[in-house]
């Protein structure tokens, strides 16, 4: 059994559709990059997953129950943490009061501060530094440490790399195969094609709503992923 089956989701804004049946599933253990374009739909599914969007149809399964009116709080308590896009620090709290809203679930696990500590040592020594005074890469950092202190099984980071210079986005890449090491399921939402299929086990391209390609990485030519990725228009120097 998948540990998250999404079967024909169909997402609104009012009356404006934004997802058009889509079916997407997470194995255990694995990680998953959702790409596309902006607008493509990709952070509407995720906050879709986590009961953010409420006008849906279709079915989200996670760990064989069907969650999919299921309210935010008690699918984070169930196991999913979202990263969010522009990783949304309380800016009146430390660096460690804001990993510290993680413990908001109760959910009992292997992540505690020392383990985020372990996994960004950066953040130790900035530990009582105003969220207001860090790096972006320095707040992604605490945005995916304060995901990981509700100890998830499902971890889902959007646009995690945005905004970020490429070492400071290797650096946190590199830090997945830990993460997933730990039992944690990952789904990444990602515009760069490169980096996400030398992150992913099975990739997911969305077009307008709509998926346009799925599978493993290794089964495309990037040409052909592009292809998917912007639509009819040509491999855009990708080859």
């Amino acid at each position: 059994m998948p540990l998250l089956e999404v079967d024909q989701l169909r997402v609104f804004y009012g009356d404006f559709q934004a997802l058009f049946g889509l079916d997407v599933t997470v194995e255990e253990g694995e990680t998953v990059a959702i790409i596309g374009a902006n607008g493509a739909g990709k952070s509407t599914f995720l906050r879709a997953l986590c009961g953010l969007n409420t006008q849906k149809k279709g079915t989200i399964r996670f760990a064989g129950q069907d969650i999919t009116g299921t309210r935010a709080d008690l699918i984070a308590r169930a196991g999913i943490a979202l990263v969010p896009e522009g990783r949304m620090m309380f800016p009146s709290l430390s660096v460690e009061e804001n990993l510290l809203m993680g413990l908001s679930t109760d959910r009992k696990g292997a992540w505690t501060l020392g383990k985020i500590y372990e996994l960004f040592p950066a953040l130790a020594d900035l530990k009582h530094r105003s969220s207001t005074r860090l790096s972006g890469g320095q707040q992604q950092m605490v945005a995916i440490g304060r995901a990981l202190m509700t100890n998830p099984r499902l971890l889902l980071c959007d646009e995690i790399s945005l905004g970020l210079a490429p070492k400071i986005t290797n650096d946190i890449y590199a830090c997945f195969d830990g993460i997933r090491k730990s039992g944690v399921s990952i789904v990444i939402v990602e515009q760069d094609i490169m980096r996400a299929c030398k992150a992913a086990n099975r990739i997911y391209c969305y077009l307008e709503g709509r998926i346009s390609l799925a599978g493993r990485p290794d089964e495309f030519s990037l040409a052909e992923i592009s292809r998917s990725y912007f639509g009819t228009g040509g491999d855009h120097g990708l080859d």
